[in-house]
């Protein structure tokens, strides 16, 4: 369900009055317009964000608000263990977001589904794509072998499931308009759908303490858990084995159980069994039989959720068997290992190429206009004239850009004086390939308090980025589910250039729609 389609939750907001603050006026969509300011986005709590008694009465609120909502996570310390837990990291306050640019980012998610299920079914568009990094890359390479190979064959799979976000950051551009513009989208083990669900009657709460309650109740409903469960339930129903379970492929290490449960409970509510391995667990004890079926245990599986494998650190030569075995049985891959490689950056750079989108989604004319408004530039590093020119470039300016690895989980991206070190090293080597190249996309910030256990209280400068959940199932040709499933919003102080929740730089947050 899209979030506007409770009763009120848009209109009462689309109506408010374009304000001003202290900071200067705003254009009713948060950007400053004061020239050559680099100034916080008007806040609608601007008049408590310094009242430090109201602030400290709050943060007690919050703190036992989220332990009482389950907003939890496990400790560095103890990164197994469930009998010592502490809250995840959320913003104080929700977050001003443009209603305009949030409408958009859901309005386009259906289109992204599409977009990555078409790239996950061209063997040719991925061949041509990935040629020059999976050259560099060996980790990209392993992951194109494994594809070929089931493919040559003959996939065991009929019934496909993509559970993908699409991350968005709101781009102050010259002319002082917001733009929707995205950073990246994962299609493996995106995560936080879980605790976000639960995150806004965190906020609420502490609304409600500040003397907000108007605005509290406009904070808009979000389970993203229930949506992501919903797509694996219906992909285990096409699966067809009422005894079969769904396998949560996991980490070694598992400090974000808490995110991952819930997802499990909304399974297990509609009575489908749900198990956790990892992958040493899939070598040691998992088998085909001649259907390829996937046993594990001696437990049928018709789903695997992949909650690890999106990075080299999670593969030895033992996994790497592991997951040969999974993508060659009939089980439900979610993702299957074409539909990873659709999510890496080369193809995110590729997408971008005059074209391109038609050739993937012929007959969409208007899907294609919807994505295309929400890139940012970007741009190869492949071998030849046009990767050295804009290496050139990057190197004499590197503040413009953004220098991207083909890696997720958060933490990779290089930027400024080490972008610049790194370009220059690999300028003239094939290595360069392995990276794309994107604007450097300048958000407003804006001012909040970010909570963390046993870490200082203080007031931020904070920017925000905006992730839509999507789910889709295809059984052979037909498209049978299609969703935006929910959103996520994660805030991190503007010193931190690159880190999400997980990589221990962003926090969780609530949009609050201005």
């Amino acid at each position: 369900m899209s979030p506007w389609e409770h009763p009120g939750a848009l209109n009462s907001l689309s109506g408010n009055k374009r304000g001003t603050s202290a900071m200067g006026a705003t254009n009713g969509l948060g950007c400053i317009e004061r020239p050559g300011a680099v100034l916080a986005m008007a806040a609608p709590w601007e008049d408590v964000l310094r009242n430090k008694p109201a602030i400290q009465e709050a943060v007690t609120v919050a703190v036992d608000a989220a332990l009482l909502e389950g907003v939890l996570m496990r400790t560095e310390g103890e990164p197994n263990a469930s009998d010592v837990v502490n809250y995840a990291p959320f913003t104080l306050l929700p977050s001003a977001v443009p209603s305009a640019l949030f409408e958009q980012a859901y309005a386009v998610q259906q289109d992204f589904n599409l977009l990555v299920d078409a790239i996950s079914q061209n063997k040719e568009f991925l061949e041509h794509t990935l040629a020059s990094t999976i050259q560099v890359d060996d980790f990209t390479a392993q992951l194109f072998r494994i594809h070929k190979q089931v493919l040559e064959e003959g996939l065991a799979q009929s019934v496909f499931l993509g559970i993908n976000r699409s991350d968005y950051m709101f781009d102050c551009g010259v002319d002082g308009k917001p733009a929707l513009k995205q950073i990246e989208i994962n299609t493996i083990a995106a995560s936080f759908g879980g605790l976000t669900s639960r995150t806004v009657a965190v906020h609420g709460r502490v609304l409600k303490v500040l003397g907000k309650s108007e605005e509290a109740s406009r904070l808009l409903p979000n389970n993203p858990s229930k949506g992501l469960a919903l797509g694996i339930a219906k992909a285990w129903e096409l699966y067809g084995s009422q005894s079969a379970v769904v396998m949560f492929l996991v980490e070694e290490v598992q400090r974000n159980i808490f995110d991952q449960r819930c997802v499990e409970n909304e399974l297990w509510n509609r009575n489908i069994r749900v198990i956790r391995k990892r992958f040493r667990d899939v070598f040691e004890k998992g088998s085909l039989d001649d259907a390829k079926r996937l046993y594990m245990d001696g437990q049928e599986v018709a789903v695997v959720y992949y909650r690890e494998g999106y990075v080299p650190e999670n593969y030895n030569q033992q996994n790497w068997e592991a997951r040969l075995l999974l993508e060659r049985s009939r089980a439900v891959k979610c993702p299957d290992i074409a539909t990873q490689l659709a999510g890496t950056k080369k193809v995110q750079q590729e997408l971008s190429q005059p074209g391109m989108l038609e050739r993937l989604l012929p007959g969409r004319a208007e899907a294609v206009a919807r994505i295309r408004a929400t890139f940012a530039g970007l741009y190869s590093l492949d071998m030849g004239e046009e990767g050295d020119k804009i290496a050139a470039t990057a190197i004499a300016d590197p503040n413009r850009f953004v220098l991207k690895p083909q890696r997720e989980g958060g933490g990779n991206n290089l930027y400024g004086e080490e972008l610049r070190q790194v370009l220059e090293k690999i300028r003239d080597s094939p290595e360069r390939t392995s990276y794309i190249l994107m604007d450097k996309i300048k958000p407003q910030p804006l001012m909040n308090y970010l909570l963390r256990a046993h870490s200082p209280l203080e007031l931020s400068e904070c920017i925000s980025e905006l992730g839509i959940f999507g789910v889709y199932v295809r059984q052979g040709k037909e498209m049978v589910m299609n969703e935006a499933a929910g959103h996520l919003l994660r805030t991190k102080a503007i010193q931190h250039a690159d880190g999400g929740v997980a990589a221990g730089v962003a926090v969780l947050d609530t949009p609050y729609l201005v």
